[in-house]
């Protein structure tokens, strides 16, 4: 009995020296979205205390409990489709998660506050708790002034205005995260940033949850090929290529011996349901919507013949990593993709681009790899082995880990150095 108060004192101790972590998104529900989900884990394995706010999906409780994770989530808000409901949609994020940050910060406690983007609108935050006494880390995970410019096509008052919070974001954060090299040079160029406050964290899938399986036939419904798109379905996101693409193969060359899946969602799910739906390619595309379950995904992904990722080419997507590059060559599949310096980067002979971003060019181009599989089994080789030696998340977690370290020691993070030749060489001749 007289050891209870020191046992007790102890543990409280031991408790307040446990590092305590808040991470934040505005734009998925975690953990569908793999990136915050994958950080989470990374800090709760390490020891971290971690709570994380983010939207949930439908009928879901705002509060629950994952793998040792606290999740606090508010409910989503329907499709953006203008600039008003942009607006109205980041009032409403931001509310939400201040509301349920003050939740957390009872209910928890967190020594950091680390917030991904898009949107740049939690730097107020990210203020407002630096200036009690907390940290404050910036995941810049998308250009925002950019992917708003492309998704509206136009610049004007609100473009400027997301400069401005990319600008402050960095200006107030004790450590920034980029996901590429290209991400960097923006923080130093465009945002101003110290460097010894940036740190790269490539995105990727873990080795040891995404490799190749044995292939699913059914998945082919029939067909002698498959043919894979994956990631969110926005308007920036060219979904629409890649329906045009399959109805070019399939009824301009005549090419029917292949079946089309698009694993995701977003915006523009309906839209381009309604675009195979008018081209008469409802029966020739599976639309499975976000596939939650892992090894139904990896399945997929290893039955397929060849990746699709038909983002068009612009200011957004050539300085941009997309993780659907990372997961195809995590199973070793064959890619298609726009010819961009991070697509290049990432998955070099991995890869082939098309000519032009055209639905005909992306078409004949996936015809082409289909067509020869003396190549495909050569760009599968290489694209897992890239991965396995620089891409998977396992070396990514360790870059992050150390930087979180030095976050609380006080002392600026290392940024990453990538080990590969110049960017500047893979750029199109």
């Amino acid at each position: 009995m007289l050891n209870q108060p020191k046992q007790a004192e102890t543990a409280q101790q031991g408790m307040h020296a446990t590092r305590r972590v808040l991470l934040v998104l505005e734009n998925l529900p975690v953990p569908h979205d793999r990136r915050m989900w994958q950080v989470a884990t990374s800090l709760r394995r390490a020891g971290y205390h971690v709570s994380v706010i983010s939207p949930r999906p439908p009928d879901e409780p705002e509060y629950c409990e994952l793998e040792g994770i606290h999740l606090y989530r508010y409910p989503m808000l329907p499709p953006t489709h203008s600039v008003g409901n942009f607006v109205r949609e980041a009032l409403y994020c931001l509310w939400h998660t201040f509301r349920l940050s003050k939740r957390v910060e009872k209910e928890q406690g967190f020594d950091v506050f680390h917030a991904g983007n898009p949107l740049d609108i939690f730097w107020s935050i990210g203020l407002y708790y630096k200036l009690r006494g907390k940290k404050f880390v910036y995941e810049h995970r998308d250009l925002c002034p950019e992917l708003y410019e492309v998704r509206f096509k136009k610049r004007g008052l609100f473009y400027h205005l997301q400069v401005w919070f990319e600008r402050l974001s960095y200006r107030f954060a004790d450590m920034i995260i980029e996901m590429n090299e290209s991400y960097r040079q923006n923080a130093l160029q465009r945002g101003r940033a110290r460097p010894d406050k940036i740190v790269i964290v490539r995105s990727g899938p873990r080795a040891s949850e995404f490799y190749p399986v044995e292939p699913d036939p059914a998945l082919k419904c029939g067909k002698r090929f498959l043919v894979c798109y994956l990631g969110v379905m926005g308007p920036q996101d060219g979904t629409d290529t890649f329906v045009k693409a399959a109805h070019h193969i399939m009824h301009k060359r005549g090419f029917t011996d292949v079946h089309f899946v698009a694993i995701g969602s977003g915006d523009c799910l309906e839209e381009v349901k309604q675009l195979a739906h008018e081209l008469g390619m409802q029966e020739h595309i599976t639309f499975t919507g976000f596939v939650r379950d892992r090894e139904l995904l990896v399945r997929y992904l290893s039955t397929a013949d060849v990746g699709v990722a038909s983002d068009p080419d612009n200011s957004y997507t050539a300085r941009s990593t997309m993780n659907k590059i990372i997961e195809f060559m995590s199973v070793g599949l064959p890619i298609v993709a726009t010819r961009s310096i991070e697509n290049k980067w990432s998955a070099q002979d991995a890869l082939i681009s098309p000519p032009d971003d055209s639905p005909e060019a992306f078409g004949d181009t996936i015809l082409e790899l289909l067509l020869d599989e003396g190549r495909r089994k050569l760009m599968s080789e290489f694209g897992r082995r890239r991965f396995l030696e620089c891409l998977s998340w396992e070396r990514s977690e360790q870059v992050l880990l150390c930087a979180y370290d030095r976050l609380f020691q006080n002392l600026p993070p290392n940024g990453e150095e990538d080990k590969e030749p110049s960017q500047a060489s893979l750029l199109p001749r």
